[in-house]
């Protein structure tokens, strides 16, 4: 083997390991953030925008819309009310995403799921081949005892998982 040939086989090898740890590249490509309208779920849209920025990645915006059980609301039509309580969310989170665009100049989109929060963040994750999930932390008492969303999404162990407080 000549040392030319030998040569152009050594930089062949670093091409393929190049290609893998590109420096730039090697972040997530899609990050899915959860948002309900939620002080620490606005807090976390605004760190997966800055995660998105700086790693050039497209964020999505997931907000679960809750389908309650007939019965669950206290006394009042059910389906109307989630509905009008949902678009006004979807509305408001809209604006904040907007006004974090600005700010962040992201690649983003908006989804709404149906569902409890964890399954539809789970069916969102995997619908939009989620590298990396971010959170806000519960802000319900309860969750504390019981394990809030973010917990389980760490235990499901499909994504890396941030927890904004």
């Amino acid at each position: 083997m000549t040392e030319q040939h030998e040569q152009h086989e050594q930089h062949e090898q670093h091409e393929r390991h190049a290609h893998r740890f590109e420096r730039g590249t090697d972040g997530p490509k899609v990050i899915v953030a959860g948002v309900d309208g939620s002080e620490s779920s606005l807090r976390a849209a605004a760190y997966a925008a800055g995660l998105a920025r700086r790693q050039g990645s497209l964020l999505a915006l997931v907000y679960v819309q809750p389908m309650l059980t007939a019965g669950a609301a206290l006394g009042v039509p059910v389906a109307e009310t989630t509905d009008e309580i949902a678009e006004d969310l979807v509305q408001y989170i809209r604006e904040s995403a907007q006004r974090l665009k600005g700010i962040f100049e992201v690649r983003w989109e908006f989804h709404t799921f149906r569902g409890d929060p964890y399954n539809g963040l789970v069916t969102a994750a995997d619908e939009l081949r989620a590298d990396a999930v971010v959170v806000g932390a519960s802000e319900q008492a309860g969750h504390r005892i019981i394990g809030s969303v973010a917990v389980r999404l760490v235990k499901a162990g499909r994504w890396p998982v941030t927890v904004v407080p």
